[in-house]
C-alpha cells in the first residue's frame, strides 16, 4: 500500500512540475494564440471585443494576455488586465524607461505574418517591469490590430522575426 501512495505522490509531483513549466508562454504559444485572436476578432467584429476583456476568458492564458489597439485612433480597444487603459490615446506612451512605443506596435502589426517589438513593461504580477516583447498582427479586413507578449531577457527581435518568417511560409 505504502509503495501504491508513493507512486502516485511521484506522479502528481512530476504532473504539478510539468504544469508549471508550462505556465510560461513562448514566442510559439504567441505567434498561435495572436494568430487566432485576429481569426476570432475579423468573424465575431465589435461585439467579440467583450472577450478579450475577460480576466478568465480565453484570451488571457498561461503566463500572459492578447490586447487589442486601434493604430488609426491610437487607442487600446481591448485589454484584458489594464482596464484603465481602454479608450485612452496611446500615442504619447512611455515605456518605464521613456521609450515611445506605441507606434512601433502599429508598425509591427503591419508586417506579412505580424511582427515583434521590444519594450519595458509591469508584469501582471505588479512586481517591477521588465524586457516584454510582444508579437502584434493586423486583424484582416478591420481596423483592429492584436498583440501578446511574453518576459524574456535574452530573445532577440531578429531571431523571432525569423520564426514569424518560417511561421508564414508554411
Amino acid at each position: 500500500m505504502r509503495f501504491i501512495k508513493l507512486v502516485v505522490l511521484v506522479f502528481f509531483i512530476g504532473v504539478s512540475n510539468n504544469s508549471l513549466a508550462e505556465d510560461k508562454a513562448t514566442p510559439e504559444d504567441i505567434m498561435k494564440k495572436v494568430h487566432e485572436a485576429a481569426l476570432f476578432l475579423s468573424q465575431a467584429g465589435d461585439p467579440g471585443l467583450k472577450a478579450f476583456n475577460d480576466r478568465n476568458g480565453p484570451w488571457v492564458f498561461k503566463d500572459t494576455y492578447v490586447f487589442v489597439f486601434n493604430c488609426e485612433k491610437g487607442i487600446i480597444v481591448a485589454h484584458p488586465i489594464k482596464a484603465k487603459l481602454i479608450g485612452r490615446n496611446l500615442m504619447g506612451l512611455k515605456d518605464v524607461r521613456g521609450n515611445y512605443f506605441f507606434a512601433q506596435l502599429c508598425d509591427a502589426s503591419q508586417k506579412p505574418g505580424g511582427g515583434w517589438v521590444e519594450y519595458w513593461w509591469p508584469k501582471v504580477d505588479g512586481k517591477g517591469s521588465s524586457r516584454k516583447i510582444s508579437l502584434l498582427f493586423q486583424v484582416p479586413d478591420s481596423s483592429y490590430q492584436v498583440g501578446a507578449g511574453i518576459y524574456d531577457k535574452s530573445r532577440s527581435i531578429e531571431d523571432l522575426e525569423k520564426l514569424v518568417k518560417q511561421q508564414s511560409s508554411r
